[in-house]
């Protein structure tokens, strides 16, 4: 079974009961075997064909009219933060308290993959992709920015005895990235890693879901689901695609001098183009797993530098204070929605503090889920519910808080030595604040500069590589996506972040994301039916659905399952009935 799973890279699905010809010895079967439904050729027609259509228009329409898209989807955000406040926060705690349900219940014992599925990735390369494509690129800017302009205005935690508010500042920021986010990516992950990984299900967001809902919506709402996930997660790598040549030259302005403009974002961006697409077409364990462990090795260097040539003292006293003051204020955070302003219209999303920073950060994590959650629950095979949710949440939020710790408090250390030069340079361009701040380090502030632009750099790839595995998956599933059409998405996002910079610069950009942010509130309702359909499926599982998953993830050639006559999931057949094969993908079958 071991050997099995470590040859196999990827879990891809099975054609079981296939007969092998005279003589030939039969190969151990590819885990997990298909279990889920065949997607109708009509179905899969618009699940291809709609996406890029409608992205196409929605980028026409923001270049042709960039202030009236941008006053539209303004309007939309202030609705949506005026009026569903509540849902986001609400959101957030129902998908903490999934998580923690999940992970301590009597269900933390089940293996993704089967009771006999080993990890395909050991803790450290597991730990690495997870931070570099679920969050690794944000720290890069907001463990500065967002210390910086929380300064002046943090609510529910107290103003220290000086009136300064730099502890709120870094405990926000703390909130804002740590563990509540994690728990966010990680029930959307685990709700797909258990259709996926035990039931046999594709790695979409259709499967996960719609089994929940009668029959006959069922087939119409799998298409709806598939549709938003891939347009999310298209516009969000584009978008963040731009973000990211904007940034990097940023960085590259900072120790060179040299300006960054149009010319040096489209350098970039071929560049970022050119490895990621290298990346995708060698596979997640040669190509992700390698940049995700760069990553990790340059973060370490990053803090570390940072913490012994920067305020040591400064940081440790600070770190100690907001780590108690983050548990101490973790409540009254999770619930804060600024009711007062319930009680009369919003005028504009910008009136309310949840409309610039929480509200804003969940949607943004809710947009993202599709491609984060998808590539999570590829690479976790193997790891046990509650292994995989103390992964997922515990582990990366600790090296959040001590990221933000370390670089946000020597941001705001210097910015206080300095007269307040970084807020100025955070008002003036948000990217800029990491680097504003290396620039004060002695010793090693120019290295620093140039281990910052590198991490830009990686850690935009491997979102980019993480979210073209999980396309493809959506649009291929159930067939494995192949290496060259991972390589065409990648030159699909691409090209649609160079037009959007080329035509409309970085005000364009900013309108398509703010766009792909309000695409979450949607999107949160998918979710929270997929979060009700996992809950119903662990309640469900009974000593059947028990044999069933063993079934599914065994590699014996000799086992033969045979479809349901109602076209959904397989059994055993008796032991007097004759081979029976599977229906490989392809094959017509409506259901």
């Amino acid at each position: 079974m071991a050997k099995t799973e470590k040859a196999s890279t990827e879990p891809k699905t099975q054609y079981a009961g296939q007969q092998p010809a005279d003589g030939e010895q039969k190969a151990p079967v590819e885990v997990p075997r298909f279990m889920g439904r065949q997607i109708p050729p009509l179905d899969r027609l618009l699940i291809t064909i709609i996406p890029p259509v409608l992205i196409v228009v929605a980028v026409i329409w923001v270049i042709a009219d960039s202030q009236g898209a941008a006053d539209a989807i303004g309007a939309l955000r202030t609705f949506v933060t005026g009026e569903f406040t509540w849902l986001f926060v609400l959101y957030s705690l129902i998908a903490l308290a999934v998580c923690i349900w999940a992970a301590f219940s009597k269900f933390g014992k089940v293996r993704l993959g089967g009771p006999k599925a080993k990890p395909l990735h050991g803790r450290f390369a597991w730990y690495s992709m997870l931070f570099a494509c679920g969050q690794g690129i944000g720290l890069i800017f907001w463990s500065v920015a967002e210390p910086i302009m929380l300064r002046e205005e943090n609510p529910v935690i107290p103003a220290m005895p000086a009136g300064g508010g730099e502890e709120g500042a870094i405990v926000w920021t703390y909130f804002h990235w740590g563990l509540t986010a994690w728990a966010m990516y990680c029930v959307v992950a685990l709700c797909l890693a258990y259709s996926h990984h035990n039931l046999g299900k594709t790695l979409t967001f259709r499967e996960a879901t719609v089994d929940i809902l009668p029959k006959k919506a069922q087939r119409p709402a799998g298409v709806v689901v598939e549709l938003l996930a891939i347009m999310a997660t298209v516009l969000g790598l584009a978008t963040s695609f731009g973000f990211a040549a904007m940034q990097f030259g940023s960085g590259v302005t900072s120790f060179t001098g040299i300006e960054s403009g149009p010319a040096m974002w489209m350098i970039v961006i071929g560049a970022f183009a050119a490895v990621t697409g290298i990346s995708a077409f060698i596979g997640i364990n040669k190509g992700m797993a390698r940049l995700s462990g760069l990553n990790s090795i340059l973060s370490i260097v990053l803090v570390v530098a940072v913490f012994v040539f920067g305020p040591t003292i400064y940081m440790i006293s600070t770190l100690t204070q907001t780590f108690g003051s983050f548990g101490q204020n973790f409540i009254s955070m999770s619930f804060f929605t600024d009711f007062p302003l319930a009680a009369s219209s919003l005028e504009t999303w910008q009136d309310s503090w949840n409309g610039w920073w929480t509200v804003f950060i969940w949607c943004w994590v809710i947009a993202f889920s599709p491609f984060v959650a998808g590539f999570v629950a590829r690479i976790s095979r193997g790891r046990t519910i509650r292994d995989f949710v103390i992964g997922v949440t515990v582990v990366p939020s600790l090296i959040v808080m001590v990221w933000v710790g370390i670089l946000g408090a020597a941001a705001v250390y210097y910015d206080d030595q300095t007269d307040r030069s970084i807020s100025e340079q955070v008002a003036a361009d948000t990217s800029s604040g990491l680097f504003a701040m290396l620039e004060q380090v002695p010793f090693v502030g120019t290295v620093l500069l140039i281990v910052a632009t590198i991490l830009v750099a990686t850690y935009y790839i491997t979102s980019l590589d993480s979210g073209t595995y999980a396309l493809g998956e959506f649009v291929t599933a159930p067939r494995k996506s192949s290496p060259f059409f991972r390589v065409v998405l990648v030159l699909s996002i691409g090209t649609v972040a160079t037009v959007l910079l080329a035509i409309g610069g970085e005000a364009v950009v900013d309108t398509v994301q703010t766009g792909t942010i309000i695409g979450a509130f949607p999107f949160s309702f998918v979710i929270l039916l997929m979060i009700a359909n996992f809950v119903r499926r662990l309640k469900k599982r009974n000593k059947e659905i028990r044999r069933m998953e063993r079934a599914v993830n065994d590699p014996d050639p000799e086992r033969v399952l045979v479809p349901n006559p109602d076209g959904e999931g397989f059994t055993e057949p008796s032991p007097e009935a004759t081979t029976v094969a599977s229906r490989p993908p392809g094959t017509d079958d409506a259901q």
